[in-house]
């Protein structure tokens, strides 16, 4: 005997569903609404207060949109989406309305009024090791139900150890050409990560995909491929800085194999360059950073708030850190990094090198190991961007950089967890501004982590500020005249982190940004937990203040309304997309 539709679906995640049926008074008449057509603003509530003009109003945070009979029992649907979809880590970015004119906006051109366009991470094992889509029924309603959100597009990580895993320049695109097909069929707009690192081991890794083996073979044969910490400890997740430019992997340099690999991007997916696929997303070191895999969760070896410990003792990056202090006239310094950094799980009063008082950071010999330690990381940087910036110049999709937001020990005067990611950045030195005039020298976008965060919410024995973190890049930023777009480093689905997010987002960090937002903001991540019900309303409410901006006239609780009603007319369309899971 046929299951119905809710058993289908029920089988499908795994979870019984409930076969009541769902009651709504629209069901034929809305049956066809359009997102845009639900999108279209109202005409002004007169009960909303008249703005004046001498005076700044306050952004209206973003409440969840009050409960009503309309709403109160009757998201079946996204319950529906929730569970099909179960199992799943994802990935998702939400935009604003109207990305079709609006794409990226420097910040010299940016105009008023215009918000920040929000995008939804997908899940990191989106295609299969087979190349195909993961659990593409489900994939497909999740997206059908977040275009009907008002979400621009979503985030994809296109991994180098699925695409290129067999031998080397034999690339296999079969599951991302399903996935990006299917994103232009629900007109999303797609941020691409060239992912070069290995998934596992990292926050919120729920998969493992590998290197490709013709790389971790090369590894095996010469483990100074890898990472190493001055106990001798390999990392594996990223091949290191130190050898970019020779010829180690099967006769290519890591860098040729990043340049090739995008090149094949290029090529293959020309069609969808610049229309659907805005953003090239660069990956540069473990979980796709630019920075060192200081702080390895994997196996226990690091533990927040740790400082983390140097990566700098493979062979490789031993041979340049002797160079450089032949260079400097000083050769004793090429033999080692700091022996008295201390280890992982130290805090820098713990260690002499990171100290306050006369620690060794501050010494001639530690200013011109961080030096050195992080211009080997810009160097790196820089060598990758100009392949990226050739390949995709003529493209019309924006570059971008993702950048950690590592703000524990933040208070402190040496930033121990920075300096050992890469980042040098003290009290005394702005380290963030050397990376944003980097980024600024070709054109790139800085994409930086942790803009859910507010510093009473960590623990404040580590001193850690991640407002004060995100101000300072923002600053950093518009010094270098470089466009900031922002991620939540955990999921978060509250309203407090949302109006956190959208204070952030504003960029009125000093009084004077003018228009100046974000160019966008990924919001991580697409899940269950995310269709859930009160998350649901939260997030498409979420959504609707990020596309009003900070100059909007309308004050908050005209805007709230308008999210429920969003919510209730595109029932249709989540409904719809549950549905398809069935086929």
């Amino acid at each position: 005997m046929a299951m119905n539709i809710t058993h289908q679906i029920g089988a499908l995640a795994g979870t019984p569903i409930s076969t009541e049926p769902i009651t709504t008074a629209t069901s034929e008449s809305t049956a066809t609404v359009s997102a845009t057509a639900a999108w279209k603003t109202p005409a002004p509530n007169m009960l909303c207060r008249t703005r004046k003009p001498d005076v700044v109003e306050q952004k209206s945070q973003p409440t969840s949109p009050c409960r009503s009979p309309i709403l109160n029992g009757i998201r079946a649907d996204l319950s529906v989406a929730c569970r099909a979809f179960a199992l799943e880590a994802t990935t998702l970015e939400t935009a604003t309305e109207g990305a079709e004119e609006r794409m990226y906006r420097e910040v010299s051109t940016k105009e008023k009024g215009r918000g920040v366009p929000v995008y939804v991470m997908m899940p990191l094992d989106s295609v299969t090791m087979g190349n195909t889509v993961n659990r593409r029924k489900a994939m497909n309603a999740s997206l059908q139900a977040l275009k009907s959100a008002g979400v621009e597009g979503i985030m994809v990580d296109v991994w180098w150890g699925l695409v290129e895993r067999d031998a080397p320049g034999v690339y296999n695109w079969g599951g991302y050409t399903e996935l990006l097909e299917m994103a232009k069929r629900h007109e999303l707009k797609v941020q691409a990560v060239m992912s070069f690192h290995r998934c596992g081991g990292n926050v919120g890794d729920s998969c493992t995909i590998p290197l490709p083996k013709w790389v971790v073979e090369e590894i095996d044969k010469d483990p100074d491929l890898a990472y190493t910490d001055q106990w001798g400890r390999r990392n594996y997740e990223y091949i290191s800085l130190g050898c970019d430019t020779l010829p180690v992997l099967k006769g290519r340099a890591p860098v040729q194999c990043y340049f090739d690999f995008m090149r094949a991007f290029r090529d293959n997916f020309k069609n969808l360059l610049g229309d659907t696929i805005v953003e090239i997303q660069v990956g540069m070191g473990p979980a796709g950073e630019l920075r060192y895999p200081s702080y390895p969760e994997q196996n226990g070896t690091w533990k927040f708030p740790g400082i983390g410990a140097f990566q700098c003792y493979d062979k490789y990056m031993l041979s340049s850190l002797k160079a450089a202090a032949e260079a400097a006239g000083k050769p004793e310094w090429g033999s080692t990094g700091p022996t008295d950094a201390g280890h992982y799980n130290n805090w820098p009063e713990d260690t002499q090198f990171f100290r306050k008082e006369n620690g060794g950071w501050t010494s001639p010999y530690g200013e011109f190991f961080l030096n050195w330690y992080s211009q080997m990381l810009l160097d790196h940087g820089e060598r990758i961007l100009s392949s990226a910036k050739a390949i995709f110049e003529n493209t019309s999709v924006k570059i971008s950089v993702k950048v950690a937001g590592i703000h524990w020990h933040y208070g402190t005067r040496s930033h121990a967890p920075e300096l050992t990611a890469g980042y040098y950045n003290t009290r005394f030195r702005d380290g963030y501004l050397h990376i944003a005039q980097m980024l600024g020298r070709h054109g790139a976008i800085f994409n930086f982590t942790c803009i859910e965060m507010r510093d009473h919410e960590q623990p404040q024995d580590a001193l850690c500020a991640p407002e004060k973190l995100v101000r300072q890049v923002a600053l950093a930023t518009q010094g270098a005249k470089v466009p900031l777009a922002g991620e939540n480093a955990l999921p978060r689905y509250d309203e407090y982190a949302h109006e956190q997010i959208l204070q952030a987002a504003s960029l009125n960090i000093d009084g004077n940004s003018g228009d100046r937002e974000m160019c966008a903001f990924t919001y991580l991540r697409m899940s269950p937990h995310l269709f859930q019900e009160d998350n649901w309303r939260r997030f498409v409410a979420f959504v609707k203040k990020m596309k009003e901006g900070k100059n909007a006239e309308r004050c908050g609780e005209q805007v709230k309304r308008e999210a429920e009603h969003f919510v209730h007319m595109t029932q249709p369309l989540v409904q719809q997309a549950a549905m398809a899971l069935m086929h």
